[in-house]
């Protein structure tokens, strides 16, 4: 099974001087408790900084006593959905996300820094970039192979998209995929989508080492603990990565103190899910692409292309996968983006309810990755049967809006995507992440993106979205006693500087512009594993 990060010693931790939010313990800012105490892994007191002086000597040994400094104390966050592996890449190879490619001349800034990056490598057995975005381009259209081939003449180059449903292969790399030019997804241009694109992934495979894969993770899990995240949900699967990389990151993270819990998208795979021990056969089981790619199964076509999408999965085969797995006493879970392959799932989850029983598919906790164009009638769906929506609010604040690239693919139907509001007002469980790389680290700016959603009425409470992202992800992962800031519980948190302010509920101003929280000190099972300086 999925490992919680190491034991913390015996020795007590004091932290005072501050303000203590726990999402699930509303109240307003001036009755907040101000100091609590860790001993063993858990949290042993709460209260104010009179109450802490007690607090000290009582332990095997003399205390570690942190003045706060008027800093903030939230529970660490979790992040659902996370590919550690080539997040790790992300940070140390060649990004190409962000404002640098965002630009009008962002392709010719594409190749530029691959050339330079090739340049700067030249041993690497295959140069791999990540993020690349054509909507704002002048061009309006991603890099071609033999633009990778000038750029970096030779070599082994593969470039993939923000979304990852779709990359770019030099010819180089192309060669050494055994009939790729057969497979459906191909373009002779050296884009690769579908089938195309898991064969390119799958000669990757051999050509990246595992000590590669192992400081990627590493890069990640460090960069995570930064971030103020205790535990992460490494989506796996077999068109991502080998098997092998679910070692390395269960590795990295206990090196680096993180909790994972681990899944393996693969359909009706139950011996598989055994021999890896992995929670479930869940997150990156795709039924569908994204809406960036235009691979997202869409009912109608996309509004800047004669294309639906693609769907992966039947309603039958989601049908017997959940069966399946509720029987093995597995979470089920698709990746699912367009109405049409939630209409899909929907349909598949309906049926097994009525074979099993509502009760027993609710008993699982079955998960959905991304959830962005449901119906209504699944929104209602989800929430009867308890199953968990693991949504990324960065996806609304980066491409939604009646001028991001969501309205630009998909007309007004923009408007109905990532309904936070409606499906927790629906009963459905809600974890938040980043599906990292596809964007960055940050709970914090997820928060805000969800507060601020571009459709007003789907934004969430503030406390709302930070248990989202905290209590909502160990609730997703079956860990019922972690996320909170109570007695008894597990102590996972995370200490803030708060440049911008509390509001009158403790919690960060997250207005537009508002500077961000700043991370001092992450603690996961009352051990530090990160602190600032």
């Amino acid at each position: 099974m999925d490992h919680a990060a190491p034991r913390s010693r015996a020795r007590r931790t004091v932290l005072r001087g501050g303000r203590v939010l726990d999402p699930g313990t509303p109240g307003p800012l001036a009755a907040r408790p101000t100091a609590l105490a860790v001993e063993d892994g858990r949290v042993v007191a709460l209260g104010d900084d009179d109450a802490a002086q007690a607090w000290a000597g009582t332990g095997d040994e003399a205390p570690e006593v942190v003045d706060l400094r008027g800093a903030l104390v939230t529970p660490a966050f979790v992040d659902s959905h996370v590919h550690t592996v080539r997040t790790g890449f992300a940070l140390t190879g060649l990004d190409l996300s962000g404002p640098a490619y965002a630009a009008a001349s962002g392709l010719e800034d594409v190749l530029d820094a691959l050339a330079r990056h090739a340049a700067r490598h030249p041993d690497d057995a295959v140069l791999v970039g990540q993020g690349w975005d054509e909507t704002p381009w002048r061009a309006g259209r991603p890099p071609t192979g033999d633009e990778l081939e000038r750029a970096a003449p030779g070599r082994r180059t593969y470039l993939t998209r923000v979304d990852s449903h779709s990359s770019v292969v030099s010819p180089a790399l192309a060669s050494l995929v055994p009939g790729l030019t057969d497979l459906q997804g191909w373009s002779p241009d050296g884009r690769v989508e579908r089938d195309a694109h898991h064969a390119v992934r799958h000669t990757l495979e051999g050509l990246i080492g595992d000590a590669e894969r192992l400081d990627a993770a590493r890069a990640a899990c460090h960069a995570m603990a930064a971030a103020g995240i205790a535990g992460f949900h490494e989506n796996a699967a077999p068109h991502i990565g080998p098997e092998s990389e679910i070692s390395l990151v269960r590795r990295a993270a206990e090196d680096v103190g993180l909790a994972a819990t681990v899944y393996w998208g693969e359909l009706m795979a139950v011996e598989t899910a055994a021999r890896l021990g992995v929670a479930g056969l869940a997150g990156d089981l795709v039924a569908d692409g994204a809406f960036g790619s235009r691979t997202a199964a869409l009912g109608t076509s996309y509004a800047d292309a004669a294309t639906s999408g693609h769907a992966y999965v039947s309603a039958e085969q989601v049908h017997q996968h959940v069966v399946a797995c509720t029987r093995a006493g597995l979470q089920a879970g698709f990746h699912c983006i367009g109405d049409a392959a939630l209409d899909a799932v929907g349909e598949g989850f309906a049926a097994a309810a009525a074979e099993l029983g509502d009760e027993a598919v609710r008993a699982r906790r079955h998960r959905l990755e991304h959830v962005e164009m449901p119906s209504p009638s699944t929104v209602a769906l989800l929430g009867r049967l308890g199953v968990t929506a693991s949504v990324q609010p960065m996806f609304d604040g980066l491409w939604g809006g009646p001028s991001g690239m969501y309205a630009a693919r998909l007309g007004e139907r923009w408007r109905a995507t990532n309904p936070f509001r409606d499906l927790a007002e629906a009963g459905v469980p809600l974890a938040f992440g980043s599906d990292s790389p596809v964007t960055a680290l940050g709970p914090w700016a997820a928060v805000r993106a969800a507060v601020h959603h571009h459709v007003p009425e789907q934004g969430l409470a503030p406390l709302a979205a930070l248990g989202a992202h905290t209590r909502g992800g160990w609730l997703a992962a079956a860990q019922d006693h972690r996320g909170r800031l109570a007695r008894g519980w597990v102590a996972d948190l995370a200490v803030w500087e708060t440049p911008a302010g509390l509001d009158a509920d403790g919690v960060p101003v997250l207005e537009a512009g508002a500077a961000l929280p700043r991370l001092l000190r992450t603690l996961v099972a009352g051990r530090t594993v990160h602190q600032a300086g």
